[in-house]
């Protein structure tokens, strides 16, 4: 009898190496067609991958919530990792403060399995001075890159001219001094009027130079784009309105941060995603405002999208990682605490 089952097994293998798409996949002993399974074709296209996308974890940073979210993604295992900006708290034109700052993200990013695509942020990229940091450590503040026949683009949107870029730093810094100590007041200043502080800006240059791309790569299955602000929101933004012009011929996806809060938004009928917080500040009123991260996984009718909270992921001992059972995930939920 044991000779009778290795020779069917024998057959079996032989005739399932010489199938597809299973080929020295998928090897079984049953020999009738009632099967325990519901079929044995495998989600497992060629083209098919999956990347993570994590958001603000700073503008206001709740410690150890990224060394969560690192260790959880090192446990979903995506191919890369984009991130959407506010990667430091900046702010400043101290170059000591902004490397110690820097390095502390890097060491931290580090940490995790996949590639890490930095996206700048206004917390990233505020002055002058943090657009030098930033060129030396890691060259163009705005790119494009192709992985399995999908472009990616990595857009800044705090693309001002320099004259803009300082009047914006100057009137948030006086902002920020006297919300310190009158909220209310701050409201009302200068800078709480400016539209860049909601929507930056994408510059001339830069939109010359994606709509090339996209002018390059006609023919790419997907499309994603990637940016802090939601620039989108600013109908008198003519230059990324020649970028979406650009795109209007082809499938993409736009994902971006910011406002702390999570959003979904079908516009020139694609989605418009803006993704909560991965460490930053919270609202304490809103349900929408939670740390999370966001699986996408690319297939032959485009990306798949699933945005995983982060007390929702847990390692083999039934724990949030890196201690994250203490933590506070979502501030509406806590009581307000963060």
């Amino acid at each position: 009898m044991v000779t009778l089952q290795r020779s069917l097994l024998v057959l079996l293998t032989c005739f399932l190496a010489c199938s597809e798409p299973n080929t020295n996949t998928f090897l079984h002993d049953s020999a009738t067609d009632a099967t325990p399974w519901s079929h044995d074709s495998f989600d497992d296209a060629g083209d098919k991958f999956t990347f993570a996308i994590f958001s603000d974890l700073n503008g206001g940073e709740r410690q150890r919530v990224f060394e969560v979210a690192v260790e959880q993604l090192s446990l979903l295992r995506p191919e890369l990792i984009l991130s959407v900006g506010d990667l430091i708290e900046g702010g400043t034109e101290d170059e000591t403060q902004l490397a110690k700052e820097w390095d502390s993200f890097d060491e931290r990013a580090a940490q995790v399995v996949a590639p890490v695509f930095r996206v700048g942020g206004n917390h990233d990229l505020t002055n002058e001075v943090m657009r030098e940091v930033w060129k030396t450590r890691y060259g163009t503040r705005y790119y494009h890159f192709i992985y399995k026949d999908v472009l990616f683009l990595a857009l800044d949107s705090e693309d001002y001219t320099p004259e803009r870029m300082r009047e914006i730093y100057e009137a948030r810094a006086t902002a920020l001094s006297v919300g310190a100590e009158d909220p209310e007041r701050a409201q009302e200043m200068e800078y709480y009027q400016m539209p860049e502080r909601m929507t930056g800006e994408i510059g001339p240059e830069q939109a010359g130079y994606f709509v090339d791309v996209l002018d390059d790569y006609p023919d790419v299955r997907w499309t994603l784009l990637f940016m802090h602000k939601p620039v989108w929101q600013n109908e008198d933004e003519p230059d990324f309105a020649a970028i979406e012009a650009a795109l209007s011929n082809r499938p993409y996806t736009l994902f971006n941060g910011h406002l702390h809060t999570y959003s979904h938004t079908v516009r020139n009928s694609r989605d418009y995603i803006m993704l909560g917080t991965t460490g930053g500040s919270q609202s304490s009123s809103s349900e929408m405002s939670f740390d999370h991260v966001t699986l996408v996984t690319m297939t032959a009718n485009g990306p798949s999208i699933a945005n995983v909270r982060l007390d929702g992921i847990l390692d083999k001992t039934g724990h949030i990682p890196a201690g994250g059972d203490t933590l506070c995930f979502q501030a509406s939920a806590c009581g307000g605490r963060q």
